[in-house]
């Protein structure tokens, strides 16, 4: 969000966080509907007004939502974050096993990679076959370790 004179309270139009955050209008409204987005004021004209506050949940929003946290999910994170003394166990419970999601995946895709890293070398293998008219190579030639 650009830099604003420095008021008592930032304030943001829709328009300047659908596109700070890369999300349709449609989906901020979405968001303050189902209680992710919470006291989103109005302008005597009924347009929304965001503060610096939304902007801090809206970056937990999108790190839990790039990171495939389900939206039900962070309602109970959110929801939890009210009373932390309270609910301390279950937030850590929430973001440690989210964590651990997170962690299955990068693994996964490291795993992905590598294959797509050997049949990168195979298909170059194979130019370089065709190119130079030899023998095509087999793919067990190139192994991942390779």
């Amino acid at each position: 969000v650009k830099q604003k004179e420095r008021t008592a309270m930032q304030t943001y139009s829709i328009k300047e966080i659908s596109k700070c955050f890369h999300l349709s209008a449609s989906a901020l409204r979405y968001y303050e509907e189902i209680g992710l987005l919470k006291n989103v004021q109005r302008t005597p004209n009924h347009q929304r007004i965001y503060t610096d506050e939304h902007i801090g949940r809206l970056n937990s929003i999108a790190c839990f939502k790039n990171t495939g946290l389900p939206i039900s999910k962070m309602l109970d994170f959110f929801h939890y974050e009210e009373n932390i003394t309270e609910h301390i166990d279950d937030i850590i419970s929430l973001v440690s096993e989210h964590e651990s999601h997170i962690q299955e995946e990068i693994l996964k895709m490291q795993t992905d990679l590598l294959h797509i890293q050997q049949k990168v070398r195979f298909y170059h293998g194979i130019k370089d076959a065709i190119n130079s008219g030899k023998e095509w190579p087999c793919w067990g030639d190139y192994s991942r370790e390779s």
